[in-house]
């Protein structure tokens, strides 16, 4: 072969990494976050799903749906099992000779009160019917309700406007305007019926009286996937590869991975891609534990690395401490009290000023809403009260390999290798 000829040869290999030949995935999109699965693809989560229809079900023949909140942690079916049923609603109520809208507002997106109702009515509005557009800027909020009330009377017998992740919504004056438009005279014969969407359990309560009195909704609760629920979920999702490069394993190994830390639906799902992307990467013939593994390790990895990126150096300097804890003492629950000596003595080291305890308590809350930590309140028996419990969710191990490879605190030398609080590690 002469010189000449090596380029072509090459430049043939690296074309071939470009190319189609993919043996893993047949319909890759059956795993984005986004994908909603047709009802013989949607488990483990029937009773809720039942109990949300049987809420919104009335709207079916034009009737007031009740208000309705899903609560549940990141992963837990609460966003699919939302869209899948008010788009069941629409479809039934076609059958009765009722138009019902439908808009899922994205709250950590639109997360004013302006932004919220501006995306609802630009989402629902039809210009062919209501001979208007709705601009994207220069209204005011309350030109856009206007122009909401107009479209939902002008297209809809009843409208279900989701909200999703509802607790990042700035106020809660939106709810209060949907809840009431009917009584208030603001639609003449359209409905509402808002279904919210928290991660967080208490977000009902810190909503003004006035508007929980508006609401009246129904509560459903979804808990996490247990490891059961979790192998039927990733095994609905088996069709997004070819038809033997998936073991029972592989998917076992997926659903304990997940269910071992927060019975994650989302998680699980995206560690089988990254599985199967890594297989496809190694040229494979199929998935293997390995590639699920590995797939976990960078997963991990990334999520640390994205959450550390925004964060700034005191919260960073309050989950070291945590960390710290974790990886010196070998368990991940801790008191306050622990804490906050582990995070003084870390400011020491680092040449930081150490922040107030209520501070550092409001910083730990923080990492909390992020699920890196769950902090409960413990009773600690006769004589000395209640206190907090803080239980690291994520590795440490993980944790302390990022904070090792950047940031002030290596550069100070705050290392596993240099730090007395890790010495012992």
């Amino acid at each position: 072969m002469t010189r000449h000829d090596e380029p072509v040869e090459n430049a043939s290999a690296l074309d071939d990494a470009f190319g189609a030949r993919d043996r893993i995935f047949s319909q890759k999109e059956r795993l984005d976050v986004g994908y909603v699965p047709g009802p013989a693809n949607i488990v483990a989560r029937n009773e809720e799903i039942r109990r949300l229809a049987t809420a919104l079900n009335p709207a079916v023949t034009g009737e007031a749906p009740s208000n309705v909140f899903l609560y549940g942690k990141t992963g837990t079916g609460k966003s699919l099992c939302a869209r899948y049923a008010t788009a069941r609603i629409v479809e039934a109520a076609v059958e009765h000779g009722v138009s019902v809208g439908r808009v899922v507002v994205d709250c950590s997106q639109e997360d004013t009160e302006t932004r919220a109702v501006r995306a609802t009515v630009r989402a629902l509005n039809d210009p062919d019917v209501t001979g208007f557009a709705v601009p994207e800027t220069g209204l005011g909020r309350s030109r856009y309700y206007r122009l909401l009330w107009q479209v939902l009377d002008a297209q809809f017998d009843v409208a279900l406007v989701v909200l999703d992740e509802i607790d990042r919504l700035e106020g809660d004056d939106l709810l209060m305007q949907l809840s009431r438009a009917a009584e208030t005279g603001k639609l003449d014969r359209c409905s509402v019926g808002v279904v919210g969407i928290s991660n967080r359990i208490k977000y009902r309560n810190r909503l003004e009286e006035r508007v929980k009195s508006s609401l009246q909704e129904r509560e459903i609760v979804f808990t996490p996937y247990d490891r059961r629920g979790l192998h039927e979920i990733i095994r609905s999702r088996a069709d997004a590869f070819e038809g033997d490069v998936l073991s029972d394993d592989v998917v076992s190994e997926c659903a304990s991975l997940a269910a071992e830390e927060h019975g994650d639906a989302r998680k699980a799902i995206n560690l089988l891609r990254h599985a199967g992307e890594l297989a496809t990467f190694d040229d494979a013939d199929a998935v293997t534990v390995d590639h699920v593994q590995r797939a976990d390790n960078l997963a991990e990895r990334d999520r640390v690395e994205a959450l550390l990126a925004g964060a700034t150096t005191q919260q960073k300097a309050t989950l070291l401490a945590v960390v710290s804890l974790a990886l010196v003492e070998k368990t991940r629950t801790f008191e306050t009290t622990e804490v906050y000596a582990a995070y003084e003595d870390i400011c020491a080291e680092v040449s930081l000023d150490a922040l107030s305890k209520r501070r550092v308590h409001d910083l730990l809350r923080e990492w909390e809403f992020l699920e890196v930590l769950e902090i409960t309140r413990t009773g600690g028996g006769r004589g000395r009260g209640s206190f907090l419990r803080h239980r690291l969710l994520e590795d440490p191990s993980v944790i302390r390999s990022v904070f090792d490879e950047s940031d002030r605190f290596a550069r100070a030398g705050f290392t596993s290798e240099t730090n007395t609080t890790w010495s012992n590690i």
